[in-house]
């Protein structure tokens, strides 16, 4: 099968089309002399509805499925992705990689609690680790895929529903073993896609927290030695320093996730917005229709081609805007504390400090692992100016409310700041020194209210 790869931020999320395909307007037309039977709507969108090409597609489909292979059809296909498959096509990707050595894992260990240490200093936030641990590319896929199932599946979920919604109604009554093997490919084309994904993204991400979300499990501070050392290899800092700042971050990180309980779930329920608010431009649909042979769709790559290459076309909502900023803002707001806290438990400690944070600065700006997983799960670009704003409004809120008033900002998410307050961070920091908290009794009492419903 063939499948996108993920290249960087221009990606878009799972096959859906940028819309500036250069080979758009052509789809559907020109047919092949003599070919006329295959430019008939087998969809009936927009032409002539033919039973007897819906019976043909039941076949092929039904063929290619008995051809397609076992190490694709004996994996797990419930729900929209197949993830049994995007495991088991990363592993295959990332290959054979050695355990991470004792001595390295001993390390990583001691760098985490020296860094915990420092961070008890700097913050009112406990610790959040339970254990320190080095991972492989494969455990990092193996800890963090059960958390790509809730990011993956909103997206996914819609886009399974538009075959159904685009089929006309006088073959939806007998379209049921077309949707269930439309639904089995797509998961398959998915599973691919992600598969891909978190291979590549396996070998370059640096802890289990490097996107901005709690990957991982709880309270697991894992980084990866082996990306690690391929990074410092362009760097002048000792070695030494860079796994300390690294293990910082992640337990600055850990901190926030572990006692902020609000926080991971405020994360996800951003990307299942994006994904609910998601409208789909149908005409991509029609215009693929409208060239489909049917007796074409024997051809696996032929149905990836029409699952993931620029049939659908997501339209922009005010749903989807009002997610996305919810999470770019946040996800700010975290970098941007993390950044602050670090510097703070380590630039008297670690020279090089400043240069490390400039350099993650850089990464993020030049297309790092995190805009590379956003941009193909829901084409965000946290931009890098965000992250900016969002470590001076911590700083300048340090200096003026001091450590225990900065962090006690997390304690709701009513009281953190908002877009807007990056933008006009003084405003903001004068509502915390005069103990505003307008709202925040109405917000407790109501998610009270929400918790004695369920």
């Amino acid at each position: 099968m063939t499948v996108s790869t993920v290249d960087g931020m221009a990606d878009p999320p799972f096959g859906f089309s940028a819309g500036d395909d250069p080979d758009r307007d052509k789809r559907g037309k020109d047919p092949e002399p003599g070919d006329d039977k295959s430019r008939q709507d087998p969809f009936g969108m927009g032409g002539e509805f033919n039973v007897g090409d819906l019976g043909q597609l039941f076949t092929q489909l039904g063929q290619m499925f008995s051809g397609a292979g076992s190490a694709m059809s004996s994996g797990k296909t419930s729900g929209p992705v197949n993830y049994d498959l995007a495991r088991r096509l990363a592993s295959n990707s990332i290959g054979f990689v050695k355990p991470v050595p004792a001595a390295t894992s001993s390390a990583i260990s001691d760098a985490v609690h020296l860094a915990d240490t420092w961070l008890d200093g700097v913050t009112a936030l406990p610790a959040g680790t339970t254990k320190a641990v080095g991972w492989t590319p494969q455990d990092w896929v193996d800890n963090t895929l059960e958390t790509w199932k809730r990011l993956c599946d909103p997206m996914a979920e819609q886009i399974s529903t538009v075959w159904a919604e685009a089929l006309p109604e006088e073959a939806k009554a007998m379209a049921g073993p077309l949707m269930s093997m439309m639904s089995q490919m797509g998961g398959m084309a998915f599973g691919s896609q992600l598969g891909q994904a978190l291979a590549t993204l396996s070998k370059e991400v640096l802890t289990s927290t490097d996107i901005g979300l709690p990957l991982g499990p709880p309270g697991v501070a894992a980084l990866l030695p082996g990306a690690i050392e391929e990074l410092s290899k362009g760097l002048e800092q000792p070695r030494s320093e860079i796994l300390t700042f690294l293990a910082a971050r992640e337990a600055a990180h850990h901190r926030l996730f572990s006692h902020v309980p609000w926080l991971a779930s405020q994360l996800l329920n951003a990307v299942e917005s994006y994904a609910r608010g998601m409208k789909i431009d149908m005409s991509g649909i029609e215009e693929a229709a409208r060239g489909i042979n049917p007796m074409s769709l024997g051809d696996p790559a032929a149905m990836e081609q029409l699952l993931t290459q620029g049939v659908f076309e997501p339209k922009a909502t005010p749903e989807q805007s009002a997610a996305l900023e919810r999470l770019e803002t946040l996800l700010a707001l975290i970098e941007g504390w993390v950044q602050t806290v670090v510097t703070a438990a380590l630039g008297e400690r670690i020279p090089g400090t400043a240069a490390l944070s400039e350099m993650l600065r850089r990464r993020r700006a030049t297309g790092g692992p995190a805009e590379q997983t956003f941009g193909t799960l829901v084409g965000l670009e946290v931009r890098p100016r965000k992250l900016r704003e969002a470590a001076e409004l911590w700083e300048r809120l340090t200096e003026a409310a001091g450590i225990d008033g900065r962090d006690a900002v997390w304690q709701h998410p009513d009281l953190l700041p908002g877009a807007s307050d990056l933008d006009e961070p003084a405003g903001f920091i004068d509502r915390v020194i005069g103990g505003d908290t307008s709202g925040i009794d109405e917000a407790i009492a109501n998610l009270e209210r929400d918790d004695r419903e369920d």
